[in-house]
This record gives C-alpha cells, sequence and structure tokens, in this order.
C-alpha cells in the first residue's frame, strides 16, 4: 500500500508468490504479484475509503470486484499483516475461482491449515463455475479417499457439473448412486439437482422416479420436472403437474408460471393461458416482470398479438427481455414492420439491444421482400461486434438461406469464429434448401472427416440432399451411419429416410423402412402415400392410407393431397376418385383451399375438365393458388387459348399472377408457338420482378425456343456460372430443335465443365440431338457413358432415342436387337419410333412386327395403322393399305387429322388437307399453281411414294399439293411482306415431298422459311434446310 492507495499493476510483474506456513513467514512459490506489496499494518483498513477494503475484515475477500485489490490483500495476509483464518481462506477460493484462476484458488485449498465444510464446497463449486468438470469429478474421489464427510451442497455442485458436461453421464449416474446410498436424496436441494440432471439428459422418466422418491420437495423441485417434460415436448405431462401442484397448496413463483404459460403457448391453447392469468393475479404476480413477459410470449404464440400489446403496454416495468418479447410476438405472427418498429421504439427508449433481439429480428427478415431490412440489421450487428456470437451467426445463416442467399450464408458461415452443431446444420440444411445437393453433401462428408458431433437434425439435412436418384449411393451410407449413431430409431430421422427413398423412386425400400420404424406419425404415412403418388401408383397410395387408418392415425391435408395426386386415369378416377371425394366431404376437408385445388387437378388430369371446371366455379373465395389450378387443368387438356384467357380474367380480377401462373402461360405459348403472347408474358415476368425466378426463366427459354427465336432464348440465359441444371438441358434442346447438333454437344460438354452434373433429361436432350443429327457412334458413346461415367441408369426415354438413332440411319437390324437387351420393357414409344423408321427405310417385314406389337400394347392406337398402311403404299403394296383402312373402320379408329396454320398479328388460320373453307382459298391455289410452275422449272420432281392413295401418277401429285402445309406456305406468302422470314406449324411430322417443295420455293422467292412440326425446326434458306435432309 503506497499513502493508502493500491499499487498499479505494473508493479505486480514477477511470476513467483508467497505460500505461507504462518503468518509471520512466507515461502516464494508462484504468485507473481505479491512480491512488492509494502510492509503496513492493517489499522488503516476500517477506515479506508475504499469499501472493499475497509470491510475486509468482516466479509474477507467476499465483496471484491477488482481482481487487483483482492490480491494485493492476499499479499498483506501471507506477509503477515492481516489475520488469515479459515474464512479468509474459504473467501480467497471463491475470489480466485470468480476471476477465473482456478489454479491459485487450489494452491489455497491446499495450503490452509484448516478447512471446514464451506471450503470444500467451496473449492468444489469453483471447478464448476469454470466449468473444468472432470476436476471437479476427481476432487470429489480424493476427497472421499481422504475420509472427508460430503456435504449436501458439494454433493448438488458435483451433480450439477455433470448435467452440464454431455460427456460425464456416467459419472452423474455414479455421483446419483452415491447420493441415495448414503441418504442424501431427503435434502431437498441435492434431490432436486439429481432430478435436474435427468431432465437434462431427456430422461424424463428417471427425473419422475426421483421426484417420486424425495420425501420432501419444494417449488423448484416441481418446476425443475416441469421443465423436463417441457425440453422432451411432452406437454400435457406439465399441465399435469401444474394441476397436482395446485392440489398440493404449493404456492407457485415466477419460474413456474414462466413454464407453464410457455407450455400454453406451444400448446396454442389459450382459454388455459387465461386459467393460469387468474391464478397469476390469484396469488399477487401480475406485477412481476418475469410473468409479463410470459404472458406476452404466450398470446403471441396463440396468434392473439392485441392482448399480447395490451399486457405489453400495461407493464410498470419493461426490461430488453419484454421488448424481446413484443419483438417476437408480432414476429411470430407475420407482422415484419410491426416487429421492426418496436425494434425501433426500443431503442429510442434506450433499452439493452442483445444479441436475441438481433436474432428474433433476423428471423423476421428471412424472406427476399424483407431482405434489404435484413441486410441493415446484419449492418447493427457488425457494427456491436455480435458477428462473433455463435446464436446471431446462426440466425445469420438461417435469414439468408431462407432468402435464397447461399452465398452470403455460405460467407457468414466462413467468417464465424466457432461454430456450434447448429451452425453446421444449417450450412447443410440452406445449401439443400436452395437446391445445392452436392454442395450440401461434400460439407456434410466435411463433418465427418473433422469428427463433428452429429444429430438427427444433420441426418435429415443430408437425407434431404439426397431426395435424387442421382445420389441414391450417398442416401444409403448417410442410412448406414444413422443405423450405427442409434438415430434410425429417430421418429424425424425415420421420416426424412422415408421421403428420401420415395422421392429417389426406391418406394421398396420407403415401405421396409417405415415398416422397421417402432412409431409412426402421419408425416410418416404422408411420405410413403406421396411417394406412391409421384409414381402414379393409385393402388399402393391407397393401401397406405388404409393402413394408416387402421394405426388410428387421423389423416390432415396433406394426406388427402397427396391421394389425390396418386390418381391420373378415368379408371382410377371411377375406382378410387369419386370414393375419395365422398370421404372429404364427409371428414370436412372439402373446405381446405390446398384439397380444393387438388380435386380441380385430380378431375382435369383424369380426363375430367367439366368437373374440374365445376369444382372451381362453385368456389366461393377464388385464390391465387385455384386459378393456377383451373389453368394448368386447362393447358394440360390442350385448351392452351383457353388458359391464357384465364390469366387475362386473374390479372382483371387484380390477382397477382405469381411463379406458376407465369410459367404454365408460358409453357401454354411454346406449345402453341405464339411469339407475341409469349413475348408479353415475358414483359410481365420482368415487370413483376421474376427474371431469376428458375422456372419462369426455364419457361421463358423454352418459349423462345419453341417459336424459333433461338437468338432471344440466348438473351434470356443466365450466365454459366448461375445456370440451373434444367436451364443446360432447355439450351441442348434448343440447339438440337433448330437443327445445330454440333452445338448441342459442344454446350454438353460445356455443362461438364462448368461442374454441372448430368441427369436424366440432360441425356433424353442429347441423345435426341445425336439421332435428328445423324450422329450415330456419338450417341452410342453418349448412352454408354450414361451408366459408367455419370451413374444415370437408362430410363425407357433413352431407350426409344437410341432406337430411332440406329432406326434413322438404317441400322434396323441392330434396333431390333438393341429392344431384345434393353434393361427396361419396351412400351409403345418403342414399337412405333421403330415402325417410324421401317416406313423412311421401306421395311415391310420388321414394320409388321413392330405394328403388331404397338397394336398389342394398345389396340386403339392410330399411328400404328396409318405407319403400316404408309409403308405398305410406299412399296406399291395397296391391297395390303386397302386392308388396314378397312381395319380401321371396323374397330372406329380414326386417324388424327393433318393440319398446318400460320399466325399473322392476332389472327390464326388453320388449314387441312384440301382445304377450301379459307375466304381467300382462290388466290391461295393460285398461289400454289404458280409455285408448281416455278419450282418444276427449277428442277423439282415430285416423289409420289408420299402419296397414300392407290391412284395414276398426275393424282397422285395433284393429292400432294393438297397438303395442309403447301397450302399454308401458299398463304403466307401472299399475307406476308416481301424479304420477311416465314413462319408455318404442322401438328404432325413433314411430308418428305414438301420438305423437297419448301427447299425449292426458298430458294426462288429467296426468303427464308421456318417449318415447325411436332419434332423440330425446319429453316429453309437458298434451297437448303437446316436439318440436311435428316429428320
Amino acid at each position: 500500500m503506497i499513502n493508502g492507495r493500491i499499487p498499479p499493476a505494473s508493479t505486480f510483474s514477477s511470476f513467483h508468490v508467497f505460500r505461507c506456513r504462518s503468518h509471520s513467514q512466507a515461502q516464494a512459490i508462484s504468485f507473481p504479484f505479491l512480491e512488492e506489496v509494502p510492509e503496513y499494518g492493517v489499522k488503516w483498513l476500517s477506515c479506508h475509503p475504499n469499501h472493499e477494503i475497509s470491510s475486509f475484515t468482516q466479509k474477507g475477500f467476499s465483496e471484491i470486484t477488482k481482481e487487483i485489490t483482492g490480491r494485493a490483500l492476499h499479499g498483506l495476509c501471507l506477509k503477515g499483516f492481516v489475520p488469515f483464518g479459515v474464512f479468509y481462506g474459504n473467501t480467497l477460493v471463491n475470489m480466485y475461482s470468480k476471476f477465473g484462476h482456478i489454479k491459485y484458488a487450489r494452491y489455497v485449498f491446499d495450503d490452509m491449515f484448516e478447512r471446514n465444510e464451506a471450503s470444500w464446497n467451496t473449492m468444489m463449486s469453483g471447478y464448476v463455475r469454470v466449468r473444468a468438470y472432470s476436476k471437479a469429478i476427481e476432487f470429489f474421489r480424493e476427497m472421499l479417499e481422504g475420509g472427508v464427510k460430503s456435504s449436501g451442497f458439494l454433493v448438488a455442485s458435483l451433480v450439477t457439473a455433470c448435467d452440464k458436461s454431455v460427456s460425464m453421464f456416467d459419472e452423474g449416474l455414479q455421483v446419483h448412486g452415491f447420493i441415495v446410498k448414503v441418504g442424501l436424496l431427503s435434502d431437498v436441494f441435492v434431490g432436486t439437482c439429481s432430478l435436474h440432471f435427468y431432465g437434462t439428459y431427456g430422461l424424463v422418466f428417471d427425473a419422475h422416479k426421483v421426484f417420486e422418491d424425495m420425501p420432501e420437495r419444494n417449488i423448484v423441485t416441481w418446476t425443475s420436472l416441469m421443465v423436463g417434460y417441457l425440453d422432451k415436448g411432452e406437454l400435457d405431462k406439465v399441465i399435469d403437474l401444474y394441476r397436482s401442484l395446485g392440489y398440493e397448496e404449493s404456492c407457485c413463483n415466477e419460474n413456474t408460471i414462466a413454464v407453464v404459460l410457455k407450455t400454453c403457448g406451444l400448446l396454442g391453447d389459450e382459454f388455459l393461458g387465461l386459467q393460469v392469468l387468474g391464478h397469476v393475479m390469484k396469488v399477487g404476480l401480475e406485477s412481476n416482470v418475469s410473468v409479463g413477459n410470459s404472458l406476452i410470449a404466450m398470446f403471441g404464440s396463440c396468434n392473439n398479438v392485441h392482448e399480447a400489446n395490451h399486457v405489453f403496454d400495461q407493464m410498470d416495468e419493461l426490461d430488453t427481455i419484454s421488448w424481446n418479447s413484443i419483438i417476437s410476438a408480432n414476429a411470430n405472427n407475420g407482422l415484419c414492420e410491426e416487429s421492426l418498429r418496436c425494434f425501433h421504439s426500443m431503442r429510442h427508449a434506450h433499452k439493452e439491444v442483445n444479441s436475441t433481439t438481433l436474432s428474433i429480428l433476423l428471423a423476421v427478415c428471412s424472406s427476399v421482400d424483407n431482405l434489404k431490412w435484413g441486410r441493415g440489421i446484419h449492418g447493427l450487428v457488425t457494427k456491436m461486434g455480435l458477428e462473433s456470437n455463435v446464436c446471431v451467426g446462426n440466425t445469420l445463416i438461417g435469414m439468408y438461406s431462407e432468402a435464397g442467399r447461399s452465398e452470403d450464408a455460405k460467407s457468414v458461415f466462413q467468417r464465424m469464429p466457432e461454430k456450434d452443431l447448429i451452425s453446421w446444420n444449417s450450412m447443410v440444411a440452406c445449401h439443400v434448401q436452395n437446391e445445392e445437393s452436392q454442395i450440401a453433401l461434400e460439407l456434410f462428408a466435411k463433418m465427418l472427416r473433422m469428427r463433428k458431433t452429429m444429430n438427427y437434425v444433420t441426418l435429415t439435412s443430408a437425407l434431404a440432399a439426397c431426395s435424387n436418384p442421382e445420389f441414391i449411393v450417398e442416401g444409403k451410407i448417410i442410412h448406414a451411419l444413422s443405423i450405427l449413431a442409434g438415430l434410425q430409431i429417430n421418429l424425424v430421422t425415420g421420416n426424412a429416410l422415408v421421403t428420401m427413398y420415395g422421392k429417389s423412386g426406391f418406394t421398396a425400400e420407403a415401405r421396409k423402412v417405415l415398416q422397421l420404424m417402432p412409431k409412426r406419425d402421419e408425416v410418416t404415412w404422408n411420405a410413403l402415400i406421396g411417394c406412391h403418388a409421384e409414381k402414379r401408383e393409385s393402388n399402393e397410395a391407397l393401401m397406405a392410407f388404409k393402413m394408416m387408418k387402421g394405426e388410428d392415425i387421423p389423416a390432415n391435408y396433406i394426406t388427402i393431397v397427396n391421394l389425390l395426386g396418386s390418381l391420373s386415369s378415368p379408371d382410377t378416377l371411377r375406382k378410387q376418385g369419386t370414393p375419395i371425394h365422398s370421404q372429404i366431404l364427409q371428414t370436412g376437408f372439402d373446405s381446405d383451399i390446398y384439397v380444393q385445388n387438388s380435386l380441380i387437378t385430380m378431375y382435369a388430369k383424369c380426363g375430367d375438365l367439366n368437373s374440374s371446371n365445376f369444382m372451381f366455379n362453385r368456389l366461393s373465395t377464388k385464390h391465387s393458388i385455384s386459378w393456377n389450378a383451373i389453368i394448368a387443368a386447362n393447358a394440360h387438356h390442350g385448351y392452351g387459348e383457353e388458359a391464357l384467357k384465364l390469366i387475362l380474367k386473374m390479372r382483371n380480377n387484380d390477382l397477382c399472377l405469381d411463379q406458376f401462373s407465369l410459367s404454365v402461360g408460358l409453357s401454354v405459348t411454346a406449345d402453341l408457338a405464339i411469339l407475341e403472347e409469349g413475348q408479353q408474358l415475358h414483359g410481365l415476368v420482368v415487370k413483376l420482378g421474376f427474371e431469376s425466378d428458375c422456372y419462369v426463366t426455364n419457361a421463358t427459354m423454352d418459349m423462345y425456343a419453341k417459336c424459333g427465336e433461338l437468338d432471344d432464348v440466348l438473351s434470356v440465359l443466365p450466365l454459366p456460372i448461375n445456370r440451373w441444371r434444367l436451364s443446360w438441358n432447355i439450351l441442348i434442346s434448343s440447339f438440337a430443335r433448330h437443327g445445330r447438333f454440333q452445338k448441342a454437344r459442344e454446350t454438353f460438354h460445356e455443362m461438364l465443365k462448368w461442374g454441372e452434373k448430368p441427369d436424366h433429361v440432360t441425356f433424353v436432350s442429347l441423345l435426341s440431338a445425336c439421332s435428328h443429327g445423324g450422329l450415330v457412334d456419338d450417341g452410342l458413346q453418349y448412352y454408354a457413358s450414361m451408366t459408367t461415367k455419370f451413374s444415370v441408369p437408362p430410363a425407357i426415354e433413352h431407350c426409344v432415342c437410341i432406337i430411332d438413332l440406329l432406326g434413322r440411319s438404317g441400322r434396323l437390324t441392330e434396333a431390333e436387337d438393341f429392344i431384345q437387351r434393353m434393361p427396361v420393357p419396351p412400351n409403345d414409344l418403342v414399337w412405333r419410333s421403330l415402325l417410324a423408321s421401317c416406313k423412311i427405310h421401306r421395311n415391310l417385314e420388321l414394320g409388321r412386327k413392330a405394328a403388331e406389337h404397338l397394336l398389342k400394347l394398345d389396340p386403339s392406337d392410330d399411328s400404328a395403322y396409318v405407319l403400316y398402311s404408309n409403308i405398305c403404299a410406299a412399296t406399291g403394296r395397296w391391297e395390303d393399305v386397302e386392308s388396314v383402312r378397312t381395319l380401321m373402320g371396323s374397330h372406329n379408329i380414326k386417324k388424327q387429322p393433318a393440319c398446318s396454320w400460320v399466325k399473322l398479328k392476332n389472327q390464326v388460320s388453320k388449314f387441312g388437307m384440301g382445304e377450301k373453307s379459307h375466304p381467300q382459298i382462290g388466290q391461295i391455289y393460285n398461289k400454289l399453281r404458280e409455285l408448281m410452275k416455278m419450282i418444276r422449272e427449277a428442277g423439282y420432281v415430285a416423289d409420289t411414294s408420299y402419296a397414300l392413295h392407290d391412284t395414276d401418277e398426275e393424282q397422285k401429285e395433284q393429292n400432294l399439293w393438297n397438303h395442309s402445309e403447301r397450302i399454308a406456305l401458299a398463304f403466307a406468302l401472299i399475307s406476308t411482306p416481301e424479304g420477311s422470314t416465314i413462319k408455318v406449324f404442322k401438328n404432325l411430322r413433314v411430308c418428305g415431298d414438301c420438305h423437297s417443295v419448301y427447299k425449292f420455293v426458298s430458294e426462288i422467292v429467296g426468303r427464308k422459311i421456318v417449318l415447325r412440326d411436332p419434332f423440330r425446326f425446319h429453316q429453309f434458306s437458298d434451297g437448303k434446310c437446316s436439318c440436311s435432309d435428316y429428320w
């Protein structure tokens, strides 16, 4: 002490301390800060102006708040100027542990000549305080070996140490055994700590047994057991305990009330909450701040924001938790702006903004619309230095994830100095939510390599990343990991496994997982029914529904929606759809908007558009999703014009078009090839801010591709780094459709270079490009690489492409052999493709076999008759042609009539075979005669093998000039300006002779002509076609 003042910290420099064996003698050991303490007596202590020093003789080190002061006083004790007994030793142990110096606390404890019960308790509490839990256990064992009798307080501290460390469960069990053995369970404090230990580990059954074994309980005991049940999610048990507590006439405190009110909020039971409020008023706790905060939270959880605000306004005292509670109440009820206003008022009232406040606000801003507010709060987080706070960091990851900003979430994650399990789980879930399955699985693998702890949330997110056939191997590995971790019996993990296998198309595995689950809920059954619905397995879906009912698990709207989604044919409508609809009416699900829309969709998919329209028209309130359902229903049935009219009505009713309605509208304009309407919808997309939406962008690309505007496809195309897999697929398909086959191949390889993994659809587009481009060897190599290189199992669509590839090139025997060894059974598409190839190459025998197979699969298929008839006609087998036509008549099978159309401004002009009804028909046929003369002079010779009636050659040629695509061409020539591009559309494949006519006309008139049939675009210019005569 210098002039009555404590020396500055700089004077305490060396690193040894005096360790006393008596008050007059000091021995140097390792406390460095006591060397230069001046040797003054204690006469100045009682009158010293510093309260911590003046009260030292009565209170020891217990009131020391500054470490430097405590060190100086300790030095005086060691010098012998201040008496140092057991009381001072105990308070000194407590002081060093309070400042985090547990090693110094132990030095003091070890050097005490006399110790009492408080000495041991204080040392034990010190270990617990600094979280040196294993040291606490060692200390306890040392005490027992030394024959020291343990007190209730000490053992209670030890139990607390065990429930705060997840790795000390076994030690906790041993301590509890000791408690029971020595009879300390009668100590209410020890018993309550033991109960809390079991509750912390989720063992509420054991906690309740401890509760029952306790001879005496207090309100803390009751509240601890309630907390255990609350944490376990057994909310009814909490309420039962609360009612039992009332029967025993024990007095509740604010903590008990807080637990019960939180339970009421989680149950959504406002009536019960009001009963608790009555109890609060009865015991006089209504003015308690903690109770008021709990009431705000309860009313907020029960969606009664008005009452939550009323409680808040009536509170005499508000703390930070009060403000957090009212912000959270508004946030949980979707009142984002009100939450932000409350936050502004909180700052204006100078209340402390903490990490919880910011976490609540960041959660509020987890949508695209509110992201700008979220970024502002993120700025405040940075300003307050809270970016290193794990809780805040996790909430930031969640906010950016929900807003679809995975890069921002990743940036936050990488900057976090400390990450907990929630951080890792949130980041994996973020990548899954943003459809970045590969990155999510790589992050999960990194967790495994770093030996990070996993829980059911980790596995659930990782399994969600595998809900795709291409990641099924990874999914099975994670399934194995869940078994090793003992988490496969967890309900949430089990549900995730069923969902993963179901969405990957492995319904048998999904069913097996479900059967092995010890407990199932509606989520489990909905996942299985949903996977059957995805595969259109209506019988299996209905069977699963019956088994669900057999387990007394009530259906919810998701169950019904999935069931309806499994129905897709008139037969299933009659057998299952109508009975399910009747059950919906009986159970009251018909008022649910999602069920209503599913009914509209179900009737449409099952071929009953009238019932879909009826369901839509009888809705009292038509939401956007209802409009979307009926728009999609009309589009599904080929009523594209009606679908576009409905979109217009939707706009006129002041309903905002969303991504779904815009995507359907764009798909309709693509199918109808009506560019102007497609461009108008694209304008709406930009106006409404959906141009970055994956589905809308891809629908826009597809629309431009099918309308023949390849340059516009490229202008809409996202940059490679931001390009979705579907965008790559559409681009490959667009190049193939426009005859740029090499460009389609180059795009595929560019896709691989950018790290995008091809899928089922990619290879359909690629193989189709090879087929239409005559790239036979390339196509066969790509097909082989599907399984060997990219783990994409060949489906029927890929096999059809290979048959078409071989058939077009004339390798019909190889095509037939391929069908025999296909990995999937051949369907109608397979035989129809082979039959079409037989027509091109006039192979009558193989064509007959293909037609027979096709008719076995579908006796009413008109294409089988027509294609075989065409082969017969091309080979001069006119008797067989007549036989086929007679057979069609006897079975009442009619050929789909060919038609072509031209769209000029807002008018579509449609032409059939030998059209006579058009108002300009005279001018059209005059133009046709003029064209015939001009192209004959240029060297055109008709290929009458395309004429399908047995007449003389002149009549056959005349019949060819009655084809709809020629009539449409003549009309376009007389109706459009010289030099402009002509666009003609046809519903069937273009005739070979008409293809030749178009080439001649393009050269003679000097105009570009685009002809789109169902398979591709033919772009004619200067006497050549983009298909190079291979289509």
